[in-house]
């Protein structure tokens, strides 16, 4: 989720312009979301698969703050290259998909101020740590944490989940953090 450079807007634009949503193919998140707790605060991503959009973005972060019952404000960050290297970040509007459960998510992104590019994340698990976030599509893979309870163990709990889920973690790449 951490993307804030140019190609990356234009990436982002371009894949907004699907009229048809894709059929979703990502398993169904296991468990609801409690708003007030998941929704606040800092978590770092530790994995993800790669893609283009993240290339040399290390030390990602994303930020939620709950807005009302049905909206979270999302900011993502990232450093260029190094955990000291120059800050990157993206933000926007975050609505709930699915009421009640709240584990679907759709962000609507601000790109140059000037339009909205969206992307659905599900967290398809979760503790009071860490959670697994992918897209419908099944393609997208991330693993977040809490920034003071990131530990080996953890970040190999989250992929031995994400495994079981169907995903091929072989491929995730884990990102430098400060």
């Amino acid at each position: 989720m951490t993307r804030a450079l140019p190609a990356l807007a234009l990436l982002l634009a371009l894949a907004g312009c699907a009229t048809t949503p894709p059929a979703a193919l990502a398993p169904t998140p296991a468990k609801p979301v409690d708003m007030a707790r998941f929704y606040s605060g800092v978590w770092r991503e530790v994995a993800r698969r790669p893609e283009s959009l993240t290339d040399g973005c290390v030390a990602g972060t994303t930020e939620y703050t709950v807005l009302d019952a049905n909206h979270v404000k999302v900011r993502d960050t990232c450093r260029a290259g190094t955990p000291a290297g120059k800050l990157k970040d993206i933000g926007g509007m975050g609505t709930i998909l699915d009421p009640g459960s709240n584990a679907k998510l759709h962000v609507g992104y601000r790109v140059f101020g000037l339009f909205t590019v969206g992307r659905d994340y599900w967290v398809l698990d979760h503790d009071d740590d860490g959670f697994i976030s992918t897209d419908p599509t099944f393609t997208r893979l991330y693993l977040y944490v809490r920034p003071d309870k990131d530990t080996p163990e953890l970040r190999e709990r989250l992929a031995a989940r994400a495994k079981a889920l169907g995903y091929d973690v072989s491929k995730l790449e884990y990102p430098a953090q400060p």
